[in-house]
């Protein structure tokens, strides 16, 4: 308890998010919001801002994934948080069912360059006093029915506003990554309202200059939406339905909606979405805070000491990577031969195929969803085969579906099929269970990363510039950060304009078009101005696209406000 007080003295930002991958070991996270939670956490150990992070234990994970016969099968992926972190002797309640569900934390910390720790508050439910039921409502991560993901964002954002103040903590300021949390606004109604700060009106200009809100998702089917019938039934006289309704939707309480109604600043994740979500949403205005990844976690160690002997302040101020244009060419294409050989033995590790280290190999890790279009680049096998025969190159790919998600496992399944389809001509290699720790060897070891959304519709990404950091040129549809990071012909390559299209095969032509006639040849037959564009590539957005500056700004202009 001590170490929390330690913290809780100095800490006046939470920041609430159901996912956030802290380590492969702790299961806490499925995909891209986790690991820009995790990365946000470990930028505000090194720039030591006062910010407490607060998301769920989820004890058994999200999915471990076993490929069968080119089909997913989801595998439990349990974890152990006193493997890992520290459990607090405190406990609060939240009143769901007309039961009360007793909430106790665990605290894992993240020490910062500068020894600054960040807590980070795991909320857990497995307590001998709840009932049977709702001693597994922290369990499973994007887990079971409609009503157990009400009962557990209620955890989420009623629990840990509740477990902060049982803890010590004076927040000041509350941002909600994604609107999972966003029943902390109800709960801070409550609060102003018990002591008599407000009367419930629609002036609640004091917890709009606490809340902050952060959306990532540009399609409204997205958001996550609970019939009232289903709120009144968990949430039995917690608040006026009148007042939810209003702020929350008239038909169904939203929860992006809830956030909006009770958010002083809001902001998109890119540029791009930000516009997109001005217009899912008029009357608010969003601003666009571009994501970011933390640079010494996603670094290769050949890449790392590479910074480390050019540009030694990197890990701290990752703008010095702007110089890495003046690092030797030799000395990049060492530092991404060693990761592309680590990433060639994985690959056997795991599957049993030998690549080729010195082929051209394309790099393909994304959640497996629709919207996403891993299948894009098998749209027309012969022109694969075709453009092959000129230049070889080879593909890996990664990735998950929800076990919900059946056009997601289709794709799997697409993937395996047409894999056997280009044995002979095009290596296709699929990774199972995609993690942070896989994450870090394909995205330094490919020469090409490749993302195919279907825009709008990718609201950031991170793992291009994961690739970037590493000296990985992308080939992506310019959507989300890619939309800010393409510089043609120097950071990478756009496939089309991004301007949005459902026409596959016109989209797959130009892909086609781009590997054939521009990327392909210049690996082969202009290796300098290759080495060049991978400096080009680290220097431009090495030095931009990273969670030191986004929570710079997250620090101007949201919590200091």
């Amino acid at each position: 308890m001590n170490a929390v007080l330690e913290h809780a003295r100095n800490t006046f930002i939470a920041y609430f998010t159901m996912e956030i991958a802290l380590r492969p070991e702790i299961h806490t996270y499925s995909g891209g919001l986790g690991v820009l939670a995790g990365d946000t956490a470990r930028s505000a150990a090194d720039l030591a801002l006062p910010v407490a992070f607060v998301s769920l234990v989820s004890k058994s994970g999200y999915i471990g994934q076993e490929i069968r016969e080119g089909r997913q099968v989801e595998l439990p992926n349990p974890w152990d948080p006193s493997d890992w972190a520290m459990p607090v002797s405190a406990k609060v309640a939240v009143r769901l069912e007309d039961r009360d569900v007793w909430v106790r934390p665990w605290l894992y910390r993240i020490k910062g360059i500068t020894g600054h720790a960040t807590p980070v508050i795991l909320l857990d439910t497995d307590l001998e006093e709840n009932h049977p039921d709702d001693r597994r409502l922290t369990d499973s991560l994007y887990g079971g029915d409609e009503l157990y993901r009400l009962k557990q964002e209620a955890i989420l954002g009623i629990g840990g506003v509740r477990m902060l103040r049982a803890l010590g903590f004076e927040i000041e300021h509350f941002h909600m990554n994604e609107g999972h949390a966003a029943l902390l606004t109800l709960e801070l109604m409550r609060r102003y309202q018990d002591t008599g700060e407000s009367d419930g009106s629609a002036d609640l200009g004091k917890i709009r200059n606490a809340c902050i809100f952060t959306t990532h998702t540009p399609v409204e089917a997205g958001h996550d939406k609970f019939p009232y019938e289903l709120v009144a039934r968990v949430l039995n006289g917690y608040v006026d339905p009148a007042i939810l309704r209003r702020y929350g939707g008239e038909e169904a309480l939203n929860m992006t909606q809830l956030a909006l109604s009770f958010s002083g600043y809001i902001n998109g994740v890119a540029k791009r979405h930000a516009e997109t979500s001005r217009k899912m949403f008029p009357g608010y205005r969003v601003h666009a805070v571009t994501n970011g990844i933390h640079s010494a976690t996603w670094a290769w160690p050949s890449f790392a000491r590479l910074y480390d002997e050019h540009l030694p302040d990197w890990r701290h101020d990752p703008e010095v990577l702007l110089r890495a244009v003046e690092i030797p060419d030799a000395a990049v294409r060492a530092a991404h031969f060693e990761a592309k050989q680590a990433l060639v033995q994985k690959v056997a590790e795991l599957t049993g195929i030998k690549l080729d280290p010195t082929v051209a190999t394309i790099g393909f890790a994304r959640r497996m969803t629709s919207y996403k279009r891993a299948n894009l680049i098998f749209q027309d096998i012969s022109r694969l085969k075709t453009i092959a025969r000129e230049r070889p190159f080879q593909l890996i790919m990664a990735g998950k579906a929800h076990p919900r998600d059946t056009e997601g496992k289709r794709l799997i399944e697409i993937i395996h099929r047409e894999a056997i389809e280009l044995s002979g001509s095009v290596p296709v290699v699929f990774l199972p269970s995609y993690d942070m720790d896989l994450a870090r060897y394909i995205v330094s070891g490919v020469d090409i990363w490749l993302n195919t959304p279907l825009p709008p519709m990718e609201a950031s990404g991170t793992s291009g510039m994961k690739a970037a950091l590493n000296g990985v040129l992308n080939l992506s549809v310019p959507d989300g950060w890619w939309a800010e990071g393409c510089i043609e012909g120097h950071t990478g390559w756009a496939i089309g304009d991004g301007n949005g299209s459902a026409d596959h095969t016109r989209d797959a032509a130009m892909l086609y078009e781009k590997l054939q006639k521009v990327v392909l040849p210049l690996y082969y037959d202009q290796p300098d101005r290759w080495a060049w564009m991978m400096k080009e590539a680290i220097s431009r957005i090495g030095s931009y696209f990273n969670t030191h500056r986004m929570m710079r700004r997250y620090a101007a202009e949201a919590y200091l406000r």
